[in-house]
């Protein structure tokens, strides 16, 4: 196989193995109810103060009407509280339930998991060289999307 070809391949089966993983390992008998949608939503609110809806909408690349159907689905749920702005009540904030806070910690262990498995397998040099690859990587998807 060449360079291309096998680029090609594990790029793709990478994606696809992460998401199939992270699915198994996330949406567990306590969190049965979620999807793998659900839970980038509630990692992009995150634990921190409450988030309005563009920046969370802005955060994962999708419209706020996009981000408005998922959260209403969080919210019933149980796993988002929506607030309105005490200074402009057309603001809305969001935040996690103590739920949400326990699914985002869930989720949160299960990446650092990964990521210690996976570098417990690597020589300090491959982790860098790792590192430098997908930073390069990532960019170029950034570069692509402003296109």
């Amino acid at each position: 196989m060449d360079t291309y070809e096998t680029l090609n391949s594990m790029l793709v089966k990478l994606f696809r193995d992460v998401v199939e993983i992270e699915q198994k390992a996330i949406i567990t008998q306590e969190y049965q109810d979620i999807t793998n949608n659900d839970i980038h939503v509630i990692q992009a609110i995150g634990t921190g103060k409450p988030k309005n809806m563009s920046t969370i909408a802005r955060e994962l690349s999708v419209t706020v009407g996009t981000l408005t159907i998922a959260m209403n689905s969080l919210v019933k749920k149980g796993y988002v509280n929506r607030e309105r702005g005490k200074q402009d009540r057309r603001v809305v904030y969001i935040s996690l339930s103590e739920k949400g806070r326990e699914a985002f910690r869930n989720y949160e262990d299960f990446h650092r998991r990964m990521i210690d498995d996976v570098l417990k397998e690597l020589e300090p040099e491959e982790t860098k060289a790792l590192v430098k690859a997908l930073v390069k990587l990532d960019q170029w998807f950034h570069k692509i999307q402003q296109i």
